[in-house]
């Protein structure tokens, strides 16, 4: 990988999925049916988290109207969102928690290139302190707007229904018991959770493994 602990290219991907496999040899098979594995690396700093925020608990289509009003309406820089008042806002769709929580956000003006340089305990640490801003959202933001190799969203539906139906588990694991499996996985948690992401695609649609 070419930053220790990081991946951001597809070539970091494939070494890590080498990687992975060694540490558990059960995503051999899931690995291979799959494919190759998406790198799905987005830019980091305050739009990231805005755009996550504006996302809780809204579909996608949704979520990307709210963000095209607010670009549209020159409310996606810190400064404008700080000062904006609720009548813009919420006629961009946002909810009152949301203007909180973004407001909030644009107000700390968090040092983005610091965070570039630190662990994941530490990304995790300086985002959960904001209003809004959960353990999963958080963790997401270290796998992908930052890179972070060993970052596993065990709250993530997705990632447990893939895990007790890729390991034939009894049942659906709980945040911790996952947390736990994906110990074993590291240094490269986050090329198991993208090979079980992968992998809940595929079995949605009938063609996992058999």
């Amino acid at each position: 990988m070419q930053r220790p602990g990081r991946i951001k290219t597809e070539a970091d991907l494939r070494e890590g999925a080498a990687v992975l496999v060694t540490r558990d040899a059960r995503f051999g098979p899931i690995l291979q049916a799959v494919g190759p594995l998406p790198l799905r690396q987005r830019p980091d700093g305050f739009g990231a988290l805005a755009a996550a925020i504006v996302g809780q608990q809204v579909s996608t289509a949704a979520a990307a109207a709210i963000l095209g009003r607010l670009e549209a309406a020159g409310l996606t820089e810190e400064a404008a969102l700080a000062v904006a008042p609720d009548e813009a806002l919420r006629a961009c769709g946002l909810s009152r928690p949301k203007m909180r929580y973004l407001r909030a956000l644009a107000e700390a003006r968090l040092d983005y290139d610091a965070l570039r340089e630190v662990s994941t305990e530490a990304v995790v640490a300086t985002l959960t302190a904001q209003p809004g801003i959960g353990r999963w959202t958080a963790e997401i933001y270290a796998k992908f707007a930052l890179g972070h190799a060993d970052v596993f969203a065990a709250g993530d539906l997705a990632l447990q229904v893939a895990a007790e139906r890729a390991f034939a588990l009894p049942e659906r694991p709980s945040e911790r018991a996952l947390r736990d499996m994906a110990e074993a996985w590291s240094p490269v948690r986050a090329v198991a959770a993208r090979a079980l992401w992968a992998y809940y695609g595929l079995d949605r649609k009938g063609e996992g493994m058999p």
